[in-house]
């Protein structure tokens, strides 16, 4: 039953019925769309953030490999094996660990030439306070006049303190190679050249001198 003065087909009562339907409210369609709108941004900035720093990480890469092929000199050197192609990752980083590996054996073969040469530095001390103290026991024993000896018993002292330390080093030396040969003389000279022994050994080769000679 309807109102006095309404009809069921009035327009007016049409046009109140629709604008109390929440679902056709205009502002609520616009606010979807902005959220939509807002999501689908969100995640192009996301997809967009996670690109840029993908490429970061792959530009940093090849860097990294573009250095080594400027650093490592092997990876310089053509191979003919594979021509002009350029070189492969794996291949840089096995002429790097190469590279590496051989500057080790350097370093290590470095060391050792410098325990050599501290080696030889030793000996060479030794010598100086040997002759030093030769040099010394001559000026305190100078003969003059009738205690002067000939040149032939001074010649027999040097051939009788040579003749002792050629023993020994004949005994000590090795002549498989020039540089076991090297070493071996300086182990000798360490060893059997020591002011103690030398002292021992003139001592011996005068005694035996002065018994000959008396």
């Amino acid at each position: 039953m309807t109102e006095p003065g309404t009809s069921p087909e009035d327009p007016w009562v049409k046009v109140e019925y629709a604008y109390s339907d929440n679902s056709l409210d205009p502002d609520d369609e616009d606010s979807d769309y902005h959220q939509e709108s807002y999501k689908e941004s969100y995640k192009d900035r996301r997809r967009l953030a996670h690109t840029q720093a993908e490429q970061k990480r792959r530009d940093a890469i090849k860097r990294g490999y573009d250095d080594l092929q400027t650093i490592v000199p092997t990876c310089q050197q053509q191979d003919f094996s594979i021509g002009s192609q350029k070189l492969s990752k794996a291949i840089v980083l096995q002429k790097t660990i190469d590279y590496i590996q051989f500057l080790h054996k350097e370093k290590k073969k470095q060391e050792e030439e410098v325990s050599t040469l501290r080696k030889d530095v030793t000996a060479l001390k030794i010598m100086k306070v040997n002759y030093e103290q030769i040099v010394k026991a001559h000026q305190d024993n100078v003969h003059e006049g009738e205690d002067q000896i000939s040149d032939q018993v001074k010649f027999n002292v040097f051939q009788g303190i040579m003749d002792s330390l050629f023993e020994s080093f004949n005994a000590s030396i090795s002549v498989a190679s020039f540089q076991e040969l090297s070493a071996c003389v300086f182990s000798w000279i360490e060893e059997h050249c020591k002011p103690q022994t030398l002292r021992e050994i003139v001592i011996g080769v005068l005694h035996q001198l002065k018994n000959q000679l008396y």
